[in-house]
């Protein structure tokens, strides 16, 4: 770029650092193609970032492209929870830990159906990369770490999230984004990384004996420009944006549009033009209890229930033949979860009467049961009626199977037998109308599908060989490479911020 002058105009309006302009114009967008870089990482995101913050601490030369306007990725939507062994936040509370016991809680939870050595530097490495972010600036919540919140419970206390703040009004991610956004500016101040935003990966640039040298790009302007690059890293994100390709891979619609944007499965398609592979999309499993807002595919979240880890159920759970289906109690979320995934397009609904709205505490995540008898009236997806026969026709399940259902759960309550299901919890028969029903689907906020890596991150293809120069991390790889057929506590932003971070220390 040294042929290249700014005018002090220039400046004023791209900004004091060329680098972090959005949207740099044309001509040093193609000065900037003609240099050669250490490392290009396409995404700027949960995996990206720490990516390219750990290569240019390095010494690196490191080109970051983004789809979006800005930085974050995922971390604008995600929770943020994050698990591992040995952290400070653990130290602080007198918690025992070990990289052992965090492997073996993550194959026991997902019953070994994770990758094994893909989990392994994982649980090796979580730790420090957690204590990288609290040496930053991160904090998390006071009552945390924890073993459990929305999934099946760690052995110990290792899970955390970030709290909300003036700095990250929404918690979770944005803590996470928060932390790390400094570190990244540093650098790019630096002239360490560059960073070309409202810009898309559109190929990647292949020799003839299958080595990768650098990515073709695409601004917003429709402007195409090559950059060639000594590694490529890909780490745009999963699928669960686009329900066409969802669809395709995990053999279930996409429910709900829940993820981010960008999440478009461009990373899967650049990696499989190339030679990579995918995997898998086999692990798919339901998270418990959407409302939706209509009967569209995808559709759009309207509530929430409350799992059965955090509220103990009143209600019953019935499928579309009106039959109850799962022990509503269980002790684990991962097994009612995966019953869920059995069922007629992942619907189940909830059957109460009217004493259980106005004696248990709230089902549905910010409302009030009284909002549920309200919109019996009005929302499709919330039905009452004078009899169960009645809620049955109006809900669309079997008549005499949901009557049946409801008399079984009442009498083994009322005689006090044992429940079909093996149900402990029953405060209230379901016998006073008005009774309700409420109707529930399946959804997931990530793919697990994504591109077969070593353990080294390298992009392989079908045969294991590996695609040199080219490596994947974050949920392009899948979610259910490290977490597998289970939600697992931390499963998903643990580890895109560890390979990540590590992937920018090794290449």
């Amino acid at each position: 770029m040294s042929n290249l002058r700014l005018t002090k105009r220039d400046f004023l309006k791209y900004g004091t650092s060329l680098m972090t302009a959005a949207a740099l114009p044309y001509p040093y967008q193609a000065a900037l193609a003609k240099e050669q870089w250490d490392a290009i990482v396409i995404g700027a995101g949960t995996a990206g970032i720490p990516a390219a913050i750990s290569a240019a601490e390095r010494g690196l030369k490191v080109l970051v492209i983004e789809k979006a306007s800005v930085i974050g990725g995922t971390l604008f939507v995600s929770t943020g929870q994050i698990s591992g062994a040995g952290t400070v936040f653990q130290e602080r509370k007198g918690i025992k830990d070990s990289p052992d016991q965090h492997y073996d809680d993550i194959m026991r939870l997902n019953h070994n159906t994770s990758d094994p050595k893909l989990t392994r530097i994982l649980a090796d490495h979580a730790g420090p990369t957690i204590n990288w972010l609290a040496a930053n600036g991160y904090t998390i919540f006071e009552n945390h770490p924890v073993t459990k919140m929305a999934h099946d419970a760690f052995s110990v206390a290792r899970y955390q999230q970030g709290p909300k703040g003036a700095k990250s009004p929404w918690g979770g991610g944005l803590a996470i984004l928060n932390t790390m956004k400094p570190l990244f500016d540093k650098e790019v101040n630096k002239g360490s990384i560059t960073i070309l935003l409202e810009t898309s990966a559109v190929d990647l640039i292949q020799s003839s004996n299958g080595d990768i040298k650098g990515v073709v790009t695409q601004n917003n302007e429709g402007q195409t420009l090559e950059y060639k690059g000594q590694s490529v890293i890909l780490a745009s994100g999963g699928c669960a944006s686009n329900p066409r390709m969802y669809e395709e891979l995990h053999g279930v619609p996409l429910y709900c549009q829940m993820a981010y944007p960008q999440s478009q499965g461009a990373g899967l398609i650049l990696g499989q033009s190339v030679g990579g592979y995918l995997r898998g999309g086999e692990k798919y499993s339901p998270l418990y209890g959407m409302v939706l807002s209509d009967d569209k595919v995808p559709s759009t979240p309207y509530g929430v229930v409350i799992n059965a880890i955090e509220r103990k159920p009143w209600e019953i759970l019935v499928n579309a033949e009106g039959k109850r289906f799962v022990q509503e109690d269980h002790k684990s979320i991962d097994h009612i979860e995966h019953q869920i995934g059995k069922q007629s397009a992942h619907r189940h609904w909830a059957i109460l009467d009217q004493r259980m709205l106005n004696e248990m505490p709230p089902m549905i995540y910010d409302w009030t049961n009284e909002r549920i008898m309200n919109e019996a009236g009005s929302h499709t997806m919330f039905k009452s009626a004078s009899s169960i026969r009645e809620l049955a026709i109006k809900s669309g399940l079997h008549p005499v199977n949901l009557e049946k259902s409801v008399n079984d759960f009442n009498a083994s309550l009322k005689n006090k037998q044992a429940d079909s299901t093996g149900r402990l919890h029953r405060p209230l028969a379901i016998e006073e109308g008005p009774f309700y029903s409420v109707r529930m689907s399946g959804w997931s906020l990530c793919s697990f599908a994504g591109l077969g890596v070593n353990e080294n991150f390298e992009v392989t293809r079908p045969t294991g060989e590996p695609i040199k120069n080219l490596y994947a991390i974050g949920e392009v790889i899948g979610f259910g490479a490290t977490s597998g057929n289970a939600y697992v506590n931390g499963m998903g932003v643990t580890p895109a911020l560890t390979y990540g971070r590590l992937l920018g220390q090794r290449i």
